[in-house]
């Protein structure tokens, strides 16, 4: 799968563009659906990802693109979930998140957000 951050606000996944936070599940890019995070905004000051929500968690190594800044807060719980289930975690912004997924094998998921 080759993956490039484009320009802040989009994404570009095998030719495809995108302009929502994805995710991607064993080879298959879905948008990322937050509503089960969006109680924790106040407490972050953004929307986190939390384990509420639809986490790709059939694989080896999950990608965590915290956006172009890296402002996309991970809570702790995620943390805890990949360790329970033996999922490596990688978090970092975006960009690079990208880059790694171009790398990655088909044992590896992400979770990308496009903005901040």
């Amino acid at each position: 799968m080759k993956a490039r951050f484009v320009k802040f606000g989009q994404i570009e996944i095998d030719g495809e563009r995108y302009e929502e936070d994805v995710i991607i599940d064993r080879g298959k890019v879905k948008r990322r659906k937050k509503k089960a995070s969006k109680p924790y905004r106040d407490r972050f000051g953004h929307t986190p990802l939390s384990s509420g929500e639809n986490i790709p968690w059939k694989c080896k190594r999950l990608i965590i693109g915290t956006g172009a800044y890296g402002s996309l807060p991970v809570m702790d719980e995620v943390h805890e979930e990949a360790g329970a289930r033996g999922v490596e975690l990688v978090i970092c912004e975006t960009p690079q998140a990208c880059e790694l997924l171009s790398q990655a094998g088909e044992d590896t998921n992400a979770v990308l957000h496009i903005t901040c």
